[in-house]
């Protein structure tokens, strides 16, 4: 295979090209342009990149020619195929500010929120209707878990745990 070559960059290039791997916060942006430094400030080859980075040779001579071709726009992911995503980030801002507030308090007949209670909730705020399973997936990237509730009895009588060990102790005998 021949060795591709990384065209020489200007003063000008390279500082572009660390300033966004410094700003970016994509882990995969950030290793694509890590690849161009490393060919264009070391003069790299490939295989010894790829070691580096942790990618095949393919890899790293597929991003270089998109460099190559298209500068550091070519380091971006191209469109995928597909209907675009419904849900979107006013959406999922308003799912984690509702979810982080009691059914109560937004005027609910109900103490607990579901997937499906959040889902038909957010139907009725931002007119999109959605599954429950979206639902849990987007509380999910925000490290939100919704759990089965605990049910435990309890009463604010103080001699409550007294009464309660001796109706134990009164049904065992």
């Amino acid at each position: 295979m021949n060795a591709l070559k990384l065209p020489p960059q200007s003063d000008e290039q390279l500082e572009m090209l660390e300033e966004f791997y410094r700003r970016t916060k994509d882990v995969r942006l950030k290793i694509r342009t890590q690849m161009i430094l490393l060919a264009a400030k070391q003069n790299l080859k490939a295989p010894q990149i790829g070691e580096i980075v942790g990618e095949s040779d393919n890899t790293v001579r597929r991003w270089i020619k998109r460099y190559i071709a298209e500068g550091i726009e070519g380091l971006h992911d191209a469109p995928r195929p597909g209907a675009e995503p419904k849900v979107t980030a006013d959406y999922a801002e308003k799912l984690v500010s509702t979810v982080r507030q009691r059914p109560r308090s937004l005027g609910l007949p109900f103490s607990m929120w579901t997937l499906q209670r959040l889902a038909d909730y957010m139907a009725e705020e931002m007119g999109l209707r959605v599954s429950a399973e979206t639902v849990r997936l987007h509380l999910k990237k925000h490290e939100i878990v919704l759990s089965r509730p605990q049910h435990k009895v309890s009463s604010p009588d103080p001699e409550y745990e007294v009464k309660k060990r001796r109706l134990r102790q009164h049904g065992k005998t």
